[in-house]
């Protein structure tokens, strides 16, 4: 790998990235610093805490940078400081300005995970779900000042399961951009990389997720409710009004021998399996799902906590 090499990221998906870098660290180069968000409030409590790659880069004795900007010379010099030919961008969470693009004699790569030019942005393997797509992976890039937009030096595809959440995904893909950044920087030390332009003709975008993108509206078909669901994972969740009450969606099934028998909405059934409801077309089960404040429990159990019988209806919840 090059001699000096600077990683950017902050969640969990770029930790297998930088535990590959430094397990891979040897005389001929290492990971001489982690630059990563600075910590803030999280969770009900709003305490403050490290992010898991501050976290691990603390483990495993790595120094540590958390500028609130990056354009600040004092941010700017320390970076120069540190020498760099390389830094290697995992999920950091902002974009990079120009001035520290041009710092390291190599150049700035990203372990993005979608296969670019499709889902370029904050959220790729959220929109890639909610798309419906079945096919995704990770694409190692040349970072450049226009969005996710530079040459693609490898990627590496994988299927997505029927039934797979983002957050499942996610880890699968962290796991699978690790070696491949590995490999890539592999072959970087024995010379140029071939560097592939983007088609923008295939461009499309994945903007950050909304909360308002939690309403569900079962007058759609059953993949899109069933792809809303698990695509929304592990947040804002998809969610819904049952008697009134905010209810969250964690896994669901999409029921392809059943025709829909009720009302977009309406709870058709309820047995050991989960709650199953009609759409618009077909019909989906959800396997688990919470009351909001409280845990998330299998269908079943929480239809016999709550009393729920066939005929009751989620409701959509207002319109932002």
């Amino acid at each position: 790998m090059p001699r000096r090499v600077v990683f950017f990221g902050t969640p969990a998906f770029a930790v297998p990235s930088l535990s590959a870098l430094i397990d891979s660290s040897d005389s001929s180069g290492s990971v001489v610093a982690v630059v990563t968000q600075p910590d803030r409030p999280r969770g009900r409590g709003q305490q403050v805490r490290p992010e898991a790659v501050k976290i691990h880069a603390q483990v495993r004795g790595v120094e540590i940078l958390q500028p609130d900007r990056l354009r600040d010379e004092a941010f700017l010099s320390a970076f120069r400081s540190l020498d760099p030919d390389l830094a290697v961008v995992a999920a950091y969470g902002r974009i990079l300005p120009t001035a520290l693009l041009a710092i390291p004699p190599l150049g700035f790569i990203n372990v993005h995970a979608s296969l670019l030019p499709r889902w370029r942005g904050a959220a790729p393997v959220h929109r890639a779900i909610i798309a419906g797509d079945g096919v995704t992976g990770v694409t190692i890039m040349r970072v450049v000042p226009e969005l996710d937009a530079g040459p693609m030096l490898a990627s590496a595809s994988v299927d997505i399961g029927l039934d797979e959440t983002s957050a499942e995904l996610e880890a699968r893909l962290a796991s699978l951009g690790a070696g491949l950044l590995v490999s890539t920087l592999a072959r970087m030390s024995s010379g140029p990389l071939v560097e592939t332009p983007q088609d923008a003709q295939l461009v499309t975008y994945a903007p950050r997720l909304e909360r308002r993108e939690s309403r569900i509206d079962w007058a759609r078909s059953a993949a899109a409710v069933h792809n809303q669901i698990r695509g929304l994972q592990p947040w804002p969740l998809a969610a819904s009004l049952l008697r009134g009450r905010r209810v969250l969606f964690h896994r669901s099934e999409i029921l392809s021998d059943i025709e829909r028998a009720g009302e977009p909405g309406e709870i058709t059934a309820v047995d050991a399996d989960g709650i199953v409801v009609a759409t618009e077309p077909g019909v989906i089960r959800i396997v688990e799902l919470q009351a909001e404040g409280r845990q998330p429990l299998p269908a079943s159990a929480f239809a016999r906590g709550s009393r729920i019988e066939a005929g009751a209806r989620f409701e959509p919840l207002p319109e932002a």
